[in-house]
Formats: structure tokens, C-alpha cells, sequence
């Protein structure tokens, strides 16, 4: 009877035994391939399963979660036969669990050769100012080539980047140059352009202040021979008044126009810068008598009666000491 309960715990220890044996926990992020008798037939989620011990095993253990790889540093010949330094990284994610355990024999290794292949095949179809100045865009074809070559391995690549791109340091030295003489070369640029622009508005000033000056001539000239016009309508006014007084029989109108010639003429020889001295044997009568006759004209104009002419004086020498 001893023998009997002996055999029945241990049968029940070993049925406990295979019954743990057969469940699998699965962690949240992972993925697990179950095989029969070595060949795989389903994949375990997170969480509790159940597959009965040496019928079925777990396979391989394939994390699900975003993983990265390094690319590790390589020289690399550019299209114009310059060598520089690089390296990345890698993200990456499976997608399914049963391709990348039994589609490629070492996930890790296989992406970095294939990421590192291509990295030269990208890079070296370029020149160098290409590769420092486009790295978004070698990123991008990086991520679609090596994308289409993990396809098949169940793995999705979800970013690709450059790292650091290396030049050779007389390579370096020679773009210090260049940079420094581009500077330069802006700044003459752009020294030439600020005087260009000074001398043509220096010109503009000067063209529309010669404007200015040649509309105030025209202007000047214009008021000149508008006050020339008005005196010579005034003189032709005064002329036509004193003809008429000459048809209406007055003799004094004639009177007028030879005092203002003689007035004039004496006026010439007083100003004259040559004369010392100067000797007019005129008959004051003749310069008195006409300019009554001036006087004779006004009145008349005025529609007085004129006074009597004083008695002229007898002639005397006119003396200018100048």
C-alpha cells in the first residue's frame, strides 16, 4: 500500500513537472518561434502558452522592440578620388518573427554588412562637397536601399544616419582656404556694389541739382522778359498817348520826347568813368522851355490850365567835375 501512494506522488510530481515544463511565459515585447520535432510551425505572443514538453520547444527568442546597430568607421573613395572617414547607425524593427529567425543566419551581422556596402555604393557615386552637404539625401537612399534588401528577412528599417563624415586634413586645410578667399571675395563684392551705389546717387544729386539750376535760368529769363514786355507796353502806351496829343495840334508832345533824349544823354556823359571834367555850352532855355512843355502836357492831361512859362535865364557853361 506504501508502494502504491509512493508510485502515485511521484506520477502526480512528474504530470506537475511536465505541465510546467509545457507552459511558456512570453515577455511584452518579444516574440517566440515554437518548433515540432525541429520544425517551426507557430510563434508564441506575450503573455501565457501552452505547448506540451518534447513535443514542442521554443526556437528562437526574437525581440520585436526598435533596436539600432553601429556602422563602424570606414574609408571611403568619393567620385572625385577623395578618401574620407564615416560612420552611423541604424534603426531598425522585425516585423516578423519567423522570417528573421530562420530567413538569415545572423540578423546583426547581415544588417551592418549590407548597411556598410551600400554606404560605400551611395557615398562613392558622389563628389566630396556632396557628401558634406547632402547628407540628408544619403541618408534617404541609404534607408530605401537597404529597406528593400532586409524585405525578405521580415525586418523593417526605419531610419538611417550618418554620423560623422571625416576628411583628410590637407583636404580640411584646403576648404579653410577656400572658404576664407569666398569670404573675401564677398566682401570686395560687396564693397564694389556700396560705392557703385554711392557715385550713382552722388550722380543723381548732381544731375537734379543742375535741374534745379537750369528751371531757375529759365524761370529768371522768363520774369526778365516778362518785365521787358510790360516796359516796352508801357513805352509803346506813353508813344501812342503822346502821337495823339501830337494830332491834336499840341506841340508840347514833341517837347517831351527831346527832353527825355537830352536827360539821357547828359546822364551818360555824367556817369562816364573817363570824364574829370566836363563843359555843356547849352542854352538853359531850350532844357527849361522843354521841360515846361512836359509840364504842359500833364496839366492838359489832368484837364487843368497851365501856368505861365517863368521867363528862361540867359545860358550858362554847365560844369562836372568828375
Amino acid at each position: 500500500m506504501d508502494g502504491f501512494v509512493g508510485a502515485l506522488g511521484l506520477l502526480v510530481l512528474v504530470a506537475l513537472a511536465y505541465l510546467f515544463a509545457s507552459i511558456k511565459i512570453v515577455r511584452q515585447g518579444y516574440q517566440y518561434t515554437i518548433e515540432h520535432f525541429g520544425r517551426f510551425t507557430s510563434v508564441a505572443k506575450p503573455g501565457f502558452n501552452f505547448y506540451p514538453a518534447f513535443f514542442y520547444r521554443v526556437g528562437r527568442r526574437v525581440n520585436m522592440m526598435e533596436q539600432v546597430i553601429d556602422i563602424p568607421g570606414q574609408e571611403i573613395i568619393t567620385r572625385d578620388n577623395a578618401m574620407v572617414s564615416t560612420d552611423g547607425v541604424v534603426f531598425f524593427q522585425v516585423l516578423d518573427p519567423a522570417k528573421a529567425a530562420y530567413e538569415v543566419s545572423d540578423m546583426f551581422v547581415a544588417l551592418q554588412q549590407i548597411t556598410t556596402t551600400n554606404l560605400r555604393t551611395v557615398m562613392g557615386s558622389m563628389d566630396l562637397d556632396e557628401t558634406l552637404s547632402k547628407r540628408d539625401e544619403i541618408n534617404a537612399r541609404l534607408l530605401s536601399v537597404v529597406d528593400h534588401a532586409t524585405n525578405p528577412w521580415g525586418i523593417k528599417i526605419t531610419r538611417v544616419e550618418i554620423k560623422d563624415i571625416r576628411p583628410p586634413a590637407d583636404i580640411v586645410n584646403a576648404m579653410g582656404r577656400q572658404m576664407k578667399a569666398e569670404r573675401e571675395k564677398r566682401a570686395n563684392i560687396l564693397e564694389a556694389e556700396g560705392t557703385r551705389a554711392s557715385e550713382i546717387l552722388r550722380a543723381e544729386g548732381q544731375k537734379q541739382a543742375r535741374i534745379l539750376e537750369a528751371e531757375g535760368r529759365r524761370e529768371s529769363a522768363f520774369r526778365d522778359a516778362e518785365a521787358r514786355e510790360r516796359a516796352a507796353e508801357a513805352e509803346a502806351k506813353a508813344t501812342q498817348l503822346v502821337s495823339e496829343a501830337i494830332e491834336q495840334g499840341s506841340a508840347q508832345a514833341i517837347n517831351y520826347f527831346i527832353a527825355q533824349k537830352y536827360v539821357e544823354a547828359i546822364g551818360k556823359f555824367a556817369t562816364s568813368p573817363n570824364a574829370k571834367t566836363v563843359l555843356f555850352p547849352v542854352e538853359a532855355t531850350q532844357l527849361i522851355g522843354t521841360l515846361g512843355g512836359i509840364g504842359e502836357i500833364a496839366k492838359e492831361a489832368l484837364g487843368r490850365d497851365a501856368s505861365p512859362t517863368p521867363p528862361p535865364r540867359t545860358g550858362v557853361p554847365v560844369v562836372r567835375e568828375g
